[in-house]
């Protein structure tokens, strides 16, 4: 049992220099346009939907940080700018890096914001793989930056000579990795990216997304930002093998001089109940372990299962994966969710293929049921 939050953890600074602001300033950039929710979807809500849309973790937070949030609601009515100090000290100390080099934010997607506008712009381009998350390119594409899109390679890893060529062709302010890559789950491995920061212009920052390291073998980049480089922002966040999406908390990992450039507007509190279960989690990293193996398991199986159908999949080591279903990639996903399974969607670089989030075991069956009767029909 979680021991209550001390007094201690809702007393303390006034201000938290490296805590994120909300999104309002970004409707005051030029040419940005308000953020648009996804539309509802028919069906999503309905008793019984399987949810394989939006790589979230159908476990939900841990035990622990449920227990956590649900006594932290008794002091969310403050701004508790010492509360978010802990958790960056405690991020910091669990990662082994200086907590001057951890910023926390309301999920990475502010992080992904702040960075588009800090480090692209009309002089400065941004590179990024094709596909991979389009948060980054749709708001420096909306701040006046160009965005060079380079095609991942054929097993799935970022092109990184392509993409340092692209940003030396380009005047690339901002390099976005995502490792493991989302939508396809792919990994660049770690000499690759050591072979990208020792080839890239010198100007040119590398933003390395590692929402979903703790699914994969991949070894993270933090001991690069502990032994002082000044050219990488990391980020984390609490959405995925966390359990955490619907709560809204991560961190980015960066020099000081950068995580400067990172804050939108001031000083803004986070959401405590998100905090507290941030923290929670923080202290058993025993769960992560299980996750991932739970994870990696469901997925190999599935992919097998498909594989024997003649549907391929890309190799991923994260909770999802891109299949090919050999045809229109909307329709295949019009066709599941009439049968109550909702998949990603395709990309324009990849058409025939659909993202697919990793479920629990019941919701990996009901996928293959769907799957083998829409392919029938």
């Amino acid at each position: 049992m979680v021991q209550p939050l001390s007094r201690r953890h809702f007393l303390g600074l006034s201000a938290c220099s490296l805590a994120t602001a909300g999104l309002a300033p970004l409707l005051g950039v030029t040419g940005t346009a308000p953020a648009q929710l996804p539309p509802p979807v028919p069906g999503m809500d309905a008793p019984g939907a399987v949810l394989l849309n939006y790589n979230e973790n159908p476990l939900g937070p841990f035990p622990e940080a449920r227990e956590a949030a649900v006594q932290a609601m008794d002091h969310a009515h403050r701004y508790l700018f010492g509360l978010q100090h802990e958790f960056t000290a405690l991020f910091a100390e669990k990662h082994g890096v200086d907590p001057r080099h951890v910023a926390a934010y309301c999920g990475s997607g502010v992080a992904l914001d702040a960075a588009a506008l800090a480090f692209t712009g009309p002089q400065a381009a941004l590179v990024t793989a094709d596909p991979t998350f389009e948060t980054l390119a749709q708001m420096a594409s909306a701040h006046g930056a160009r965005v060079v899109r380079v095609p991942l390679r054929n097993d799935g890893a970022h092109d990184v000579e392509a993409m340092a060529a692209a940003a030396a062709n380009n005047g690339a302010g901002l390099v976005y990795v995502c490792n493991p890559n989302n939508p396809t789950g792919s990994i660049t491995p770690r000499a690759g990216l050591e072979w990208l920061f020792a080839n890239k212009p010198a100007t040119s920052i590398v933003l390395v997304d590692e929402a979903y390291i703790h699914y994969s073998d991949e070894v993270d980049l933090l001991d690069l930002v502990r032994d002082g480089r000044e050219d990488l922002v990391v980020l984390r966040t609490f959405s995925k093998i966390y359990g955490m999406a619907g709560l809204r908390l991560g961190a980015a990992v960066a020099h000081p001089s950068l995580l400067q450039k990172l804050v939108l507007q001031g000083v803004n509190s986070l959401p405590v109940p998100a905090v507290a279960a941030g923290m929670a989690s923080l202290q058993h990293p025993g769960h992560l372990a299980t996750r991932k193996a739970d994870n990696t398991r469901l997925r190999q199986e599935t992919v097998d299962w498909l594989a024997a159908r003649g549907h391929a999949c890309l190799p991923s080591q994260a909770n999802c994966f891109m299949v090919d279903i050999h045809g229109d990639g909307r329709a295949f996903g019009a066709a599941m969710a009439k049968h109550g399974v909702f998949v990603g969607r395709s990309w324009p670089s990849m058409p025939r293929h659909v993202r697919v989030t990793v479920g629990t075991a019941e919701e990996m069956a009901r996928f293959r049921e769907a799957f083998e009767q829409v392919m029938a029909g």
